[in-house]
């Protein structure tokens, strides 16, 4: 199989790991261990897991749950499940035990692939008829398997109700690999850092199946640390890596440095999962020298389905870029496109979209206009197809009748060189049916109040969109990528 950045890859997960391992090389690195794996030698564990799960009665198509954070062990589970033509269920290690619960009784799995650290996790809440994975000495042959057979079952993170289990297929889950491998014009020779969970569609789509699809290798960590990142993009080799705008702030509030050799090497940088601040951009890249390429993805569209050109002079700071390997549109309520420069919703056709929520026909119908899938996103496209995000329809501030994106006071706070994280939310007003607040996290040598910063939102938006409070918190809610939970704050600060 050979990446062809014009067209979506064809086989399954299964045809492309036999090829890479046929091809020789690395597929990945630990650095906090040491440790490498072949893509040879990955094919032979997977071959070899995937046949005894076969002889234990697992059908093709069927869940088998995997519980792992970042790590050798975790990606020889992932593979060997995807090898042998089953779904793989990855199972959020950062999930309330309700949640965890839900998926794995909700994804009918009778086994999965547990680490040592979470099996306490693991038993507190799995059903009775979902047990760890115990090797036999048994074989069988392997299931025949198609590019339309479901390959991953990824249960989104929602602020709201039960979380819904996003199905993608062997294509779908290979395109989400393709639409970055093209977009970012990754080569063999490259090498990304997995900084991010794997149990995460952005960890698992860029990173990984990134890897795989483009004949790279990646270098994986357990989780990400600011005093440790740069040394690890050092001893990893690493080319590019792909983060959230959490991390690239807190990197920009650190006082640790890249190698020279590093800052050589490093070709560019990601960012994805929500809104990069304008300003934190244009301050990581002036120190560290390194172009950003912002994108926009979701579990849905196996990550990316936006992103800005790699070639730093089309870039558009504040634009979530454009659609590479994919096609993008606003549309309103109807499913009508926009014109250029209207506000709409973000709406996105590809091979890289889901097959369905599993067990939900409802909320598979109705996140779907035709072929497009609706990602609630709202924003405007400008006449060279870049999209800017505004807002969340699900977050959007009504003050007054007056829609506010949350966006507007989060980046008028992130002009604030002390102000680490952001995030505006609504808040029930008897006076204009909600108002603005916003939480903000401060570097730890801070001595910046509330008022201060809300004084420069009123110079920034006005007195109008201002938030009425700032508060200042140790750390803001997030979710298992590192993306700020806006709607989880009213909760926080007001139970």
């Amino acid at each position: 199989m050979k990446f062809d950045p014009k067209s979506p890859p064809e086989g399954t997960l299964r045809d492309w790991l036999d090829a890479r391992a046929d091809a020789g090389g690395t597929a990945f690195v630990f650095p906090e261990t040491g440790e490498e794996l072949a893509w040879a030698d990955l094919r032979a564990h997977a071959v070899q897991v995937a046949a005894d799960l076969t002889a234990q009665g697992i059908v093709k198509g069927e869940s088998v749950a995997v519980m792992h954070p970042n790590g050798l062990e975790g990606v020889k589970a992932l593979y060997s499940v995807l090898y042998g033509g089953f779904r793989v269920t990855m199972l959020n290690l950062a999930a309330g035990p309700d949640a965890l619960g839900y998926a794995m009784e909700h994804s009918e799995a009778r086994l999965a692939f547990v680490h040592e650290d979470q099996l306490e996790a693991f038993n507190a809440v799995r059903p009775d008829a979902l047990t760890v994975y115990a090797p036999s000495s048994a074989s069988a042959p392997l299931h025949d398997v198609t590019s339309s057979d479901d390959a991953l079952l990824m249960y989104t993170s929602g602020t709201t109700g039960r979380p819904k289990g996003v199905v993608h297929t062997q294509s779908s889950l290979l395109a989400g690999g393709w639409t970055v491998a093209s977009a970012q014009e990754l080569t063999p020779e490259d090498r990304g850092i997995g900084v991010l969970p794997f149990y995460h569609i952005n960890g698992l789509c860029v990173s990984v199946m990134g890897s795989l699809v483009s004949g790279g290798s990646l270098a994986m960590v357990s989780r990400f640390s600011a005093s440790k990142f740069w040394q690890q993009v050092e001893d990893g080799g690493v080319t590019w890596f792909s983060v959230v705008p959490t991390i690239i702030s807190h990197l920009l509030h650190s006082q640790s440095e890249p190698e020279p050799a590093s800052k050589t090497r490093l070709r560019f940088a990601r960012s994805a999962s929500s809104a990069l601040a304008v300003e934190t951009q244009r301050a990581f890249q002036d120190r560290f020298g390194l172009s950003i390429v912002e994108s926009l993805g979701l579990t849905e569209t196996a990550a990316q389905c936006l992103v800005n050109p790699l070639d730093p002079a089309r870039h558009k700071i504040g634009s979530a870029g454009m659609a590479i390997s994919n096609e993008a549109r606003i549309a309103d309520d109807t499913g009508t496109e926009c014109a250029r420069g209207i506000e709409g919703e973000i709406q996105i056709r590809g091979p890289n979209l889901m097959k369905e929520y599993l067990k939900n026909p409802e909320a598979t119908a109705g996140t779907f206009h035709g072929d497009w899938l609706r990602t609630g996103d709202l924003g405007r496209m400008d006449e060279d197809g870049y999209v800017f995000v505004t807002g969340r329809l699900k977050e959007l501030i009504i003050k007054g009748g007056e829609n506010i994106a949350p966006r507007e006071i989060d980046e008028a706070l992130y002009e604030h060189p002390d102000v680490v994280e952001a995030a505006a939310f609504a808040r029930p007003c008897d006076r204009y049916g909600e108002r603005v607040e916003a939480a903000v996290r401060l570097t730890e040598t801070s001595n910046t109040t509330g008022d201060e910063l809300r004084a420069l939102c009123d110079t920034r938006v006005g007195s109008f969109k201002a938030p009425d409070v700032v508060h200042i918190m140790d750390e803001l809610p997030k979710g298992p990528s590192g993306k700020i939970q806006r709607l989880y704050l009213n909760k926080m600060l007001y139970g």
